[in-house]
């Protein structure tokens, strides 16, 4: 079964683990829900034989050439919380507790589930503008997780993010490691159309970077209309 996967790709073992955090702001509830649940969904993803997994993945994986017919319009959200491995999950989750958290706090627990599935969605327009005819199933977090990203890096971009290289930590401002990060899709992306395929590599890059440019367009609103909580002390910052 080919999956194409929304998925941060990282060979150097550097990874963010921690950044900055705002206080006085509200509680991020769905931030840490949607870790929850989509953990719980990869648990229940792994306890089915093969067969029927391969089903699940087809009925609730998001597939272009459907999507373009009208049909089953709903994998466009169940899609988000899906995932083809412990690496990608592990992966998208880690994204999602380093930066989401500070978006929610912010803007506010019902904006910020808005936010987070209008990212998603975005992300979706943006793969399957370049991939109308596919009969590939996408599952992943990360189109939305790019959006809570793009946003990050207009609201919070001297935030520091922390960084473990093997057993090594440091700190980088945001916009340092989200510029890298972007423009490492970018490449990857322009790549891809390069070879008449997105999918090259089993990655939807443009899902990767339609959600973040979606993400930097809500970052702009939220920053003009949101008073940021202030930022606590790097030692009050969340990590694994």
């Amino acid at each position: 079964m080919l999956i194409l996967l929304l998925e941060y790709k990282n060979e150097r073992m550097l990874f963010p683990i921690g950044d900055d955090q705002v206080r006085g702001g509200h509680f991020p509830l769905f931030s840490y829900g949607f870790i929850a649940l989509n953990v719980a969904i990869f648990l229940m993803q792994v306890n089915m034989p093969p067969g029927q997994l391969n089903a699940f993945i087809f009925d609730y994986g998001s597939i272009p050439a459907e999507t373009m017919r009208g049909q089953d319009l709903f994998t466009l959200v169940t899609s988000m919380f899906l995932h083809g491995g412990w690496m990608h999950l592990i992966g998208n989750m880690l994204f999602l507790w380093v930066f989401a958290d500070n978006i929610e706090a912010t803007i506010g627990n019902f904006r910020f589930v808005i936010f987070y599935l209008l990212g998603g969605l975005a992300a979706h327009a943006a793969h399957i503008y370049f991939n109308m005819g596919s009969e590939v199933p996408t599952v992943g977090a990360s189109g939305a997780i790019s959006a809570v990203m793009g946003a990050y890096l207009v609201m919070f971009p001297a935030s520091r993010v922390k960084m473990l290289f093997f057993i090594f930590t440091f700190r980088i401002p945001a916009f340092l490691f989200l510029g890298f990060w972007i423009w490492q899709q970018w490449i990857s992306g322009t790549a891809a159309l390069q070879v008449e395929t997105a999918q090259s590599e089993g990655v939807a890059w443009w899902a990767h970077i339609g959600g973040f440019a979606f993400g930097l367009l809500a970052g702009m609103y939220y920053r003009m209309k949101f008073s940021q909580p202030s930022r606590a002390s790097y030692n009050q910052d969340n990590y694994w």
